[in-house]
């Protein structure tokens, strides 16, 4: 049985940091997905997951990464990585990231609608 790891996101961009590894240029930028619901009360509830995001620029599916700015639209195809580091207070954590495969702009505005 073929084995899968994939995953589409789209979202909003938040930080974004570009440098050079070589002759290529790598991203690490965050995106925002948000699921909007209703309480039974009626309230509305917007909960944002934040995703780290980590793409290399001349990649089949990444020509170029001067469009990523904070607040744009953006869709996210790729693979999930975790890391383990062992942080400042000694105690060992995990990191989850999507190494992309293809980072494209997204040209409407994404909202969020209410269920």
């Amino acid at each position: 049985m073929e084995q899968l790891n994939r995953i589409e996101i789209r979202g909003n961009v938040g930080n974004v940091t570009i440098n050079t590894v070589g002759d290529t240029r790598v991203a690490h930028f965050s995106v925002a997905t948000n699921y909007a619901y209703k309480t039974q009360n009626g309230e509305p509830v917007i909960d944002t997951t934040w995703h780290n995001v980590t793409a290399w620029e001349g990649s089949k599916g990444v020509p170029a990464l001067d469009f990523l700015s904070k607040g744009a639209p953006v869709y996210v195809c790729g693979r999930l990585r975790s890391q383990k580091y062992q942080g400042n207070d000694g105690v060992e954590k995990n990191f989850l990231e999507i190494i992309a495969s293809s980072v494209e702009p997204v040209e409407e505005a994404l909202s969020t609608q209410f269920k």
